[in-house]
């Protein structure tokens, strides 16, 4: 048996589909995604059953992978919950300074797709879901009075974070949100 020396279809499809989706946003017509991942059309629908599936699953895939990054950028932070939230947005410092650095994927999605129906949505909706319990989690063991409040302004400093990033870049939107978070943490306890 020999071993598959480029990538299949479905594989270069996903590929193409998060870069260009990234870069472009998910308005990225079909034929210059077919022409990236260099296949049939026929391929799309066989695979994906269609562009919205080929989204849907993009999603999916980069959530685990951005999900993931959270966790590490949380690790990094040691063993502190407060250091660890904070560290948080320390690596958000570092993720917006990057070159050819476009924002949230799933902020974007959202707005992009206008179908409460989509099953992208529903995709977003889960890690954005995800990222706040991790967020909850370090914040109660803080013993923090409102942990899931003080998560949900700290996901809100994340995402302003990112779309500030992307719009104004060089301002360094993570140093003010850090600074913030600071002030949500050190909430006394009731």
């Amino acid at each position: 048996m020999t071993a598959r020396a480029t990538p299949g279809p479905r594989e270069r499809l996903l590929t193409a589909a998060m870069e260009l989706t990234y870069e472009q946003g998910l308005s990225v017509g079909v034929d210059a995604l077919l022409k990236a991942a260099n296949v049939a059309r026929r391929s799309l629908y066989e695979h994906f059953g269609g562009k919205d599936g080929l989204i849907t699953e993009v999603l999916r895939l980069t959530a685990d992978e951005d999900e993931a990054a959270y966790r590490q950028a949380m690790r990094a932070g040691g063993d502190d919950p407060r250091r660890r939230l904070l560290a948080v947005f320390d690596w958000l410092g570092e993720v917006v300074e990057q070159p050819g650095f476009r924002g949230c994927r799933y902020l974007a999605a959202e707005l992009a797709l206008t179908d409460p129906a989509h099953p992208g949505r529903e995709v977003t909706r889960r890690y954005r879901e995800r990222l706040h319990n991790l967020l909850e989690q370090e914040v109660r063991k803080l013993g923090h009075p409102r942990p899931a409040h003080a998560a949900d302004q700290l996901l809100l400093l994340v995402d302003g974070t990112l779309a500030v990033g992307a719009t104004r870049p060089g301002t360094h939107p993570a140093a003010a949100a850090r600074q913030l978070a600071e002030q949500i943490l050190d909430t006394p306890p009731e």
